[in-house]
């Protein structure tokens, strides 16, 4: 059940960013940022700690900066698997990882979710 609440809010939270992130459009209401949600759970989970591990020496180099970049291909993996999620660029891609984890935090604050 906790885990269903956290993805309703990360379709929120999708929903927000998206509409403060020029470049970035969900089409397709609630629904569409719910697949987002999902697919980015999904992503995190498996994709991000791969290229997380592949990564490192970059990471340590540009002293954990490089770790916006796995975020901005994890957007992109996103908006390649589900349709009505488009992102035109790098930068608008970043906003969004930024606007959206800041959103879910606040959101997930609010809910009680840790």
């Amino acid at each position: 059940m906790n885990f269903l609440i956290r993805l309703i809010l990360s379709a929120v939270a999708v929903l927000a960013a998206a509409y403060f992130t020029p470049g970035v459009k969900v089409e397709g209401g609630f629904w569409a940022a719910f697949k987002v949600a999902i697919a980015l759970a999904l992503l995190n989970t498996f994709v991000k700690p791969v290229l997380q591990f592949f990564a490192f020496p970059f990471t340590i180099l540009t002293l954990g900066l490089f770790l916006f970049v796995i975020n901005v291909i994890i957007i992109y993996l996103a908006s390649y698997f589900v349709d009505g999620f488009k992102v035109t660029g790098f930068v608008p891609a970043l906003i969004f990882s930024v606007i959206l984890s800041v959103a879910t935090w606040i959101l997930n604050a609010f809910a009680g979710n840790d």
